[in-house]
């Protein structure tokens, strides 16, 4: 039997991934169908998201929903903003999906983003027909979601340049390219090479590898670690007042 749901809340999920490849960031989006008599009524795509139950947390129903579309926990997550427009749901293919599916047309929705790599999501026999789309280039979408995901990039955006929160889309093992790369791609901006580099490797939390790339056509690139224990070691809170 299903746990009882809270029909007027629920959570929605940002997923973003890194692909490092086209050094592209990524947003996973499933597909929304409704045919009716050989008609389509709605086609288009939604982030993921669900009812809370009565008996567990929202961020307890977060990491449910992430691991029914990618299979995996755990992953960096963040609650940045509830949505309670009264109008949010008033589309009329939006409206056509509530009734189809018996949802409350009064929804407020909590929304989280999520960070994880693309190469960790296995999409072949994914049942929601989920798909990578760039965040810059987003296809047509249900409900309010482009708004939620257009809020929770800016988020991202601040975040990442007072936290190593980018380290969450990167492989364990990476180049000073592939974060300056990473970072631009999230920024949207073009950042000196030279300086960028510069200031990364003093800092002691990115450890230098004795390995080098392997694989690649041009001369292989120095490897790099990023080390979250002498992260926290060297940013302690402090909670005293310094004036």
């Amino acid at each position: 039997m299903e746990p009882e749901k809270i029909l007027n809340i629920s959570v929605d999920c940002v997923v973003f991934g890194y692909d490092i490849n086209t050094k592209s960031l990524n947003v996973l989006l499933i597909k929304r169908f409704l045919e009716r008599e050989e008609e389509v009524l709605v086609n288009d795509y939604v982030l993921t998201g669900y009812h809370v139950y009565q008996k567990e947390t929202l961020d307890e129903t977060a990491t449910r929903v992430l691991k029914e579309l990618t299979g995996l926990t755990d992953q960096y997550k963040k609650q940045f903003k509830a949505f309670g427009n009264p109008d949010r749901l008033t589309n009329e293919k939006d409206l056509i999906w509530i009734r189809n599916e018996g949802f409350n047309s009064r929804t407020i929705t909590i929304a989280y983003y999520f960070l994880l790599k693309t190469d960790d999501v296995d999409l072949k026999n994914n049942k929601y027909q989920a798909k990578w789309f760039p965040v810059n280039d987003l296809p047509e979408l249900g409900f309010d979601h482009e708004k939620i995901i257009l809020e929770a990039y800016e988020d991202l955006k601040t975040k990442c340049l007072s936290e190593p929160i980018i380290f969450k889309l990167l492989p364990d093992k990476f180049t000073i390219n592939e974060v300056q790369d990473l970072y631009q791609s999230i920024l949207g901006i073009e950042i000196d090479n030279r300086n960028f580099r510069r200031k990364l490797i003093k800092k002691k939390y990115i450890i230098a590898l004795d390995e080098k790339q392997v694989g690649v056509s041009k001369r292989p690139a120095q490897l790099y670690m990023f080390s979250l224990d002498l992260y926290e070691k060297m940013f302690k809170k402090n909670y005293l007042i310094n004036i």
